[in-house]
């Protein structure tokens, strides 16, 4: 079955694996799914990732990150959705939780934290926000 959203899918893995208690979750592998893990590795929100083969196709094991018996990532969710897209200027990016989460942007210079985008001055499509 095709997915509809598979960013939506790869956070809703990492979400349900956190609740889980899981020390790593297995989603398949795309550019854009490595290009969002990069950005939360680089943050300190996951361990890391690595490629594996399922089943005959190309997957990715995320390593989840807890400190203290609680996850690193408390909240995460889609913002822009394919039924809606957001799409933010370098000046209006939203900030998480008054700058102590990140806002992941798919941008001109590639998918970027939104600190990292302000910093280059370029803007994008809101993808996902974490704390």
């Amino acid at each position: 079955m095709a997915l509809t959203d598979p960013l939506g899918d790869m956070l809703t893995r990492i979400r349900n694996g956190l609740q889980a208690k899981k020390d790593s979750v297995l989603t398949p592998s795309s550019k854009l799914r490595v290009r969002v893990l990069d950005v939360l590795q680089r943050e300190g929100y996951i361990r890391g990732y690595t490629s594996e083969e399922v089943a005959g196709h190309a997957g990715i094991r995320i390593e989840l990150k807890y400190f203290e018996g609680q996850p690193a990532i408390r909240h995460v969710a889609r913002v822009s959705k394919p039924g809606r897209r957001v799409y933010s200027g370098s000046k209006e990016l939203p900030r998480v939780r008054n700058g102590l989460g990140i806002t992941i942007v798919s941008t001109p210079r590639g998918v970027l934290s939104d600190a990292e985008a302000r910093e280059h001055n370029v803007g994008g499509e809101v993808l996902a926000e974490v704390f």
